[in-house]
């Protein structure tokens, strides 16, 4: 009798060849390298008092440098590129996000590229900002800030807190070096709020089953951003010297002098909230949610037009029901 033998299997199918990971966004790496060295070189000097303190922007400064740090070792998305298609320029993206919109966010799902745009808004800001502190002067945003805390009634801290604050705040917007190192602020702030918006359209992608990379939603948060700051800041520049300072207003003209909305028909002393409601309908606004919607929709691996859409009508009644509740709660901070 044959000795018992086991039946012979064939051998398993070999597996596929997996994909190559998306190499990580380490040409960040020299940015915040930079930016967190700035922000120590402002620390240090600070603390060996070789310049005025400006601790906010020192820390803010090493805090963009760790948070872009760490966010770089999110990997770059995978999509399948095609032949012919090539990274677009900065200028390329700078002029074509104005005339050609849907090019750039096309090019920006396989290159999500948006460094050079970011650091564009943030210097803008910065200028506007700068030139409205001296164009309204210090004296007069000091006094209106006295207002506002008087204002808050209890809120309010007491009269010798409230007036060693508000002293601090005339020395600060005075001494030019405090004045430009405070407007490293947008970068920051800046930073956060874009990845703060990018991190939430990937939610709403993916809740309308859509895909998208942190770094397409980052790169189309910047861009559908940019042509609305350029227009708001240069105009904004414009105007501020065309106006005598007394039109201005310390709160409400801070980012922007553009008045392109229906918040112009109510006072926001007399009706706060109707103020902000309207004056989420403007040009500028309308501009800034349709390229969202359609940056979402193109700049994103799948996407289609509806999900877009649904997903930047969805972040902008978030924001006005923030801005609102605020605005109700603490209506003196635009009267």
């Amino acid at each position: 009798m044959s000795a018992l033998t086991e039946p012979a299997f064939p051998p398993p199918p070999p597996k596929p060849p997996s994909e190559p990971k998306a190499p990580r966004a380490t040409y960040l790496w020299p940015f915040a390298i930079g930016a967190f060295v700035i922000g120590l070189v402002l620390l240090v000097g600070s603390i060996a008092k070789l310049i005025p303190a400006v601790w906010g922007s020192a820390v803010g400064m090493c805090f963009l440098g760790v948070i872009i740090f760490a966010l770089s070792f999110i990997r770059l998305p995978t999509v399948p590129k095609k032949v012919d298609e090539q990274p677009l320029s900065l200028l390329q993206k700078l002029t074509g996000i104005f005339f050609e919109p849907s090019r750039v966010f096309r090019n920006l799902r396989e290159y999500p590229l948006w460094l050079g745009a970011f650091i564009i808004i943030c210097l803008l800001s910065a200028i506007y900002s700068f030139a409205f502190v001296k164009r309204i002067t210090p004296e007069r945003i000091i006094e209106h800030s006295r207002q506002q805390m008087e204002n808050l009634g209890t809120w309010a801290p007491p009269p010798d807190v409230r007036e060693t604050q508000l002293a601090a705040q005339m020395d600060a917007l005075k001494n030019p070096v405090q004045l430009a190192a405070s407007t490293l602020n947008a970068f920051p702030f800046l930073f956060v709020l874009f990845a703060f918006a990018a991190g939430l359209s990937l939610l709403g992608l993916l809740a309308f089953g859509g895909r998208i990379n942190f770094w397409q939603a980052l790169a189309v948060t910047v861009y559908s951003a940019f042509p609305i700051i350029v227009i708001q800041k240069v105009l904004g520049l414009i105007i501020l010297y065309l106006k005598s300072p007394d039109d201005l207003h310390p709160i409400l003209n801070r980012d922007t002098t553009l008045q392109d909305n229906l918040g112009i028909l109510f006072s926001p002393a007399e009706h706060p909230v109707l103020f902000v409601l309207f004056s989420f309908i403007g040009l500028t606004s309308i501009y800034g949610l349709w390229l969202r919607a359609k940056g979402l929709h193109l700049g994103a691996t799948r996407a289609s037009s509806g999900a877009g859409w649904g997903v930047a009508i969805l972040l902008w009644v978030l924001l006005l029901i923030l801005v609102v509740t605020v605005t109700a709660l603490f209506p003196a901070s635009i009267a």
